[in-house]
């Protein structure tokens, strides 16, 4: 009954909905229990961020998974209870709707309740008011002296995504000296300015350590930073982030600077909804399944292609949903989610590919969303094949001891015929010097990342209504920038994902000031 008379649903068909609840009108038109409050999506996967209604039975409900999370992988992990855990976490400010309902992102939320800060919070090396600051430079600064001072004792370091463990890394690059000052005089720097960061400090940096800030200092004077965390934290255990999805062009960096520390992933869901945890927390990264959460919500599953690579139908009647316990092993899966707080029958967007079954609950790797990022024309190429074009196209570099560390992409359409262009961040494996760029090894990239797009792609390339792919080299840092762009324009440093194709002229021209050089594939390939 509930399947016959209740459509499937997106954001777009609710949102009218949700505008009215956040501009005074009561929940009850959406869902019978009152709606506490409202959860921001990152906004850096589609733009806008979505609000997405909470009540404070489903925000207590999803409060259950850090501790199952941390269950698990103390199972799995000996040491991580013998000491303490080095979280790189940030806050955003809440947004007040006209209804007085707040907006804020989840892991804001939690980190404000007692039972974060009477609980996970007191294994972690961060003050919770370091945590709670809402100056992300600040808070950084704050949270990285602080491993560093107490490095003895952490066991497992992270943070929510790998994007933001990267970007720590970079800020530790640029502030180590600094740090080492702190440390070796006892002081902190006058220009952290936060009352409460300033005053949590205080009972940590307590004196002159002149022999930790040398030994600091020369590991970090080494040129090659490969191996740094296992370095500067000598009795970590595991390096624990999301590293799945569009987080997975991380895994190459965070392993070169892990130094062999295994890489984690835990757990997988959305602003929607939690969908798993991963039950095998010791996988290799790309081998990595999380376990659906059945009680989390009630899941739905729209089949797509057996590659993963197009989109599922848009009406239920032409692809029936599958049942969680029917789902089959090697399949691909759009997930659709009913909640508590009065999501029904609602499109995730994000597409799963089953692997097997705990128990009888599914077992799936996580794939990208599956929108258009680039298009031209009739030719639609998703981040899915996006990201496998560029998963191939990189293994020319790896031989000559070349990272991949992040990229993004947009249509360019300034000219005609158009064409896609790809930015890419280089750097050597020993160090962060730039590669020198052997023109025919990048035409040879751009040449392998069109040979993996599709027929569609191909036939227009072909047909002279798409012009030679061209790829742009930045200079290291230079997405480190981007995400400073998108941070300042309202997006989470904690949950910051980069985006797989741009949107924005200002942060194609960002990207375009850090070029250092530009190569094209043959203008006659197909």
């Amino acid at each position: 009954n509930f399947k016959t008379n209740v459509p499937i649903v997106t954001y777009e068909d609710i949102k009218p909905y949700i505008d009215r609840i956040a501009n005074g009108e009561t929940s009850s038109i959406l869902f019978a229990d009152p709606i506490t409050q409202f959860i921001q999506s990152t906004g850096t996967s589609e733009g806008k961020p979505k609000l997405i209604p909470m009540t404070a039975e489903s925000f207590e409900k999803r409060m259950v998974k850090p501790l199952l999370v941390d269950l698990v992988m103390k199972k799995c992990i000996s040491g991580l209870d013998q000491g303490k855990s080095f979280y790189l976490f940030f806050v955003k400010p809440d947004m007040e709707t006209p209804s007085g309902l707040m907006a804020s992102l989840y892991t804001t939320s939690y980190f404000k309740t007692q039972i974060f800060k009477n609980g996970l919070a007191k294994f972690c090396t961060s003050p919770i008011d370091t945590i709670l600051c809402l100056d992300n430079k600040q808070s950084m600064y704050c949270q990285l002296l602080t491993g560093l001072l107490l490095r003895d004792e952490v066991v497992r370091i992270g943070s929510s995504f790998a994007s933001v463990l990267a970007r720590s890394i970079k800020f530790l690059e640029d502030y180590w000296k600094e740090l080492c000052s702190n440390i070796r005089t006892g002081y902190l720097s006058d220009w952290i300015a936060d009352p409460a960061c300033r005053n949590a400090m205080s009972s940590i940096l307590t004196g002159p350590e002149p022999e930790l800030a040398d030994l600091i200092q020369q590991i970090c004077e080494d040129k090659s930073w490969e191996g740094i965390i296992k370095e500067l934290w000598p009795e970590v255990k595991c390096i624990s982030s999301i590293v799945t999805g569009s987080m997975s062009q991380y895994i190459p960096l965070l392993e070169f600077y892990g130094g062999g520390i295994p890489l984690v992933s835990p757990n997988c869901g959305s602003s929607e909804a939690c969908f798993g945890i991963n039950l095998k927390p010791l996988s290799k990264p790309f081998d990595v399944s999380y376990t659906i959460l059945p009680n989390m919500a009630y899941f739905e599953f729209l089949p797509v292609n057996n590659d993963g690579g197009g989109m599922s139908h848009e009406t239920a009647t032409v692809n029936k949903p599958v049942d969680l316990a029917n789902v089959k092993i090697g399949r691909y899966y759009e997930v659709v989610v009913t909640t508590l707080a009065g999501l029904y029958r609602y499109r995730v967007g994000d597409i799963l590919k089953v692997t097997g079954f705990y128990n009888k609950s599914p077992q799936f790797q996580f794939v990208e969303r599956q929108n258009v990022v680039l298009s031209i024309d009739l030719d639609k190429t998703t981040e899915v094949d996006l990201s496998n074009a560029i998963t191939k196209a990189k293994l020319v570099l790896e031989p000559l001891g070349i990272m991949l560390t992040t990229y993004s992409s947009y249509a360019d359409t300034s000219l005609t015929p158009g064409r896609y262009v790809l930015f890419w961040e280089l750097k050597m494996k020993g160090s962060n010097d730039l590669p020198k760029l052997d023109a025919k090894i990048m035409e040879e990239c751009c040449g392998i990342v069109e040979e993996s797009f599709d027929f569609t792609y191909k036939s227009l390339r072909k047909g002279g209504v798409i012009s030679a792919l061209e790829l742009r080299v930045v200079k290291h840092g230079t997405f480190d920038e981007l995400m400073d762009f998108y941070v300042s324009k309202g997006a989470s440093i904690s949950q910051y994902k980069p985006p797989c194709c741009l949107k924005s002229e200002e942060a194609v021209k960002l990207l375009n000031l850090g070029m250092v050089g530009t190569f094209f594939s043959p203008k006659t390939m197909f």
